[in-house]
């Protein structure tokens, strides 16, 4: 039997809030979240998990609501701690690209970031064996996922999605065994 994992990567948030947790989604984000529900409403979501910042949750929550499941926050699917805010975000993001050990005072590497969203993405197919299931999470994070899987994605690819919000990929597994990663079109407005 194949699990689906549905990873969504945040709508757009309001920049204005430097606070990472607490960071809600702009306008925009509001309704491109709208967007992410009429995409997955009919893929028979059986589970629905999010990192515990507020953007994160809420890009799911309209989802979880119309098919009544409730989302279980997991503190390990939370973006990459940076440490202190970064004004040349990408900079500062090529840079650990180029050294995966990388990290500011107070910040996580993206070897840890990587860590700790595979252990419980593992722990997330391994429970929900043969089902679809979501997960709501953050462009790095999202990335070092599938950095995992495809060691050849780095910092070009990062670039590719890093506006992209929201972004759904379609990570398929057989077993434990990952078989594919599809990039899953947004339903129009």
């Amino acid at each position: 039997m194949k699990t689906e994992v549905y990873f969504v990567r945040h709508a757009q948030p309001d920049f204005a809030v430097r606070d990472d947790s607490t960071r809600p989604l702009s306008e925009k984000g509001m309704a491109d979240a709208r967007r992410v529900t009429a995409t997955l409403i009919d893929k028979n979501i059986t589970a629905m998990y999010s990192s515990p910042f507020k953007r994160a949750v809420d890009t799911i929550s309209g989802l979880a609501e119309s098919i009544g499941i409730e989302v279980t926050v997991e503190r390990d699917f939370r973006e990459r701690k940076v440490g202190e805010w970064v004004e040349d975000f990408r900079a500062f993001s090529q840079k650990q690209w180029e050294d995966f050990d990388y990290k500011l005072a107070e910040g996580e590497s993206l070897r840890e970031v990587q860590k700790r969203n595979i252990s419980v993405l593992l722990e997330v197919v391994r429970k929900n064996h043969g089902r679809s299931v979501v997960i709501a999470t953050h462009g790095t994070a999202l990335s070092t996922i599938v950095n995992y899987f495809d060691p050849g994605f780095g910092y070009d690819d990062f670039l590719h999605i890093v506006d992209k919000m929201p972004y759904i990929l379609r990570f398929r597994f057989d077993g434990m065994e990952l078989e594919c990663i599809d990039e899953i079109e947004l339903a129009p407005y």
